[in-house]
């Protein structure tokens, strides 16, 4: 891990392996750069780059109303010229799906590709409902144990997982507080997704889908998410016939990324850069 200095002083961590063309990691909103070791192993002939997005991970916490995509979006960029790079090809799960197209919008020449892990221009009431009930709580569990015990039944739309993944995913999600397991994040990330007001009309995320034109494009959904919905996906394929997809069986929100469905469209996309 390395880091570096955010424009409005935060210290950001990051990891920074290989030679080859870049490829920039990009987490889901309360995760971290950990996200990728799944998939690192299959990108063994790229230059794999992964952030922790302030406040997440092993970067700093910073003002609750920083915790934005725009100024996330900025932080990337930043990231981008600390490393000296023109442009990098982004995998972007979730929150990082989002980055990556606001970055497509606003910073299209820093691309070289987009690939998006469940998520897209419409997002799914029940799936935001599903995160607003756990972002910024602790687990609630005394020990690793217990909450290996509870995950499978947490994550909802997950099939056939082995109790080893779980474990993995609870060392990279939880670490040890006096009161029992702890989030590894700033709690104040709740702050992010609160219910939107009835009154106010959501905000249109398709000119950051179209602004990816002539980008190549993935999209990887799991079969079961509550995020991206399948209605979306048909949606996104209409506007990009060109786009690259494929849906992993047994996945809900978010796939591993070292599922063969995943890998083989990472594979094909990659061949597009």
């Amino acid at each position: 891990m390395a880091d570096f200095t955010t424009s409005d002083g935060l210290r950001l961590h990051y990891r920074d392996e290989g030679t080859g063309t870049p490829i920039l990691c990009l987490s889901g909103l309360t995760r971290n750069s950990t996200d990728f070791d799944y998939l690192w192993p299959h990108l063994a002939d790229a230059r794999k780059i992964a952030l922790d997005y302030r406040g997440r991970g092993k970067s700093d916490w910073g003002a609750p109303e920083s915790y934005t995509i725009p100024v996330e979006s900025r932080d990337v960029v930043e990231l981008l010229d600390h490393l000296g790079l023109d442009r990098a090809a982004v995998i972007g799960t979730s929150r990082g799906g989002l980055i990556a197209l606001l970055m497509a919008a606003m910073a299209k020449d820093r691309l070289a590709g987009i690939c998006l892990v469940d998520i897209g221009p419409e997002i799914a009431p029940e799936g935001m409902a599903a995160i607003r009930s756990y972002v910024g709580r602790n687990p609630g569990h005394a020990n690793r144990k217990e909450a290996v015990a509870a995950r499978a039944g947490l994550m909802a739309g997950f099939e056939g997982v082995p109790e080893s993944r779980w474990v993995e995913e609870v060392e990279k999600h939880y670490v040890e507080a006096p009161e029992g397991l702890a989030i590894n994040y700033d709690p104040a990330l709740a702050q992010t997704v609160v219910e939107p007001d009835p009154d106010t009309a959501p905000l249109d995320l398709w000119p950051w889908f179209d602004a990816a034109s002539e980008l190549p494009l993935a999209v990887i959904r799991g079969s079961n998410s509550d995020l991206l919905s399948s209605e979306t996906l048909a949606k996104m394929c209409e506007r990009r016939p060109d786009m690259i997809v494929a849906e992993v069986p047994g996945r809900g929100h978010v796939p591993f990324l070292d599922e063969p469905e995943a890998l083989d469209v990472i594979a094909k996309w990659r061949a597009m850069l």
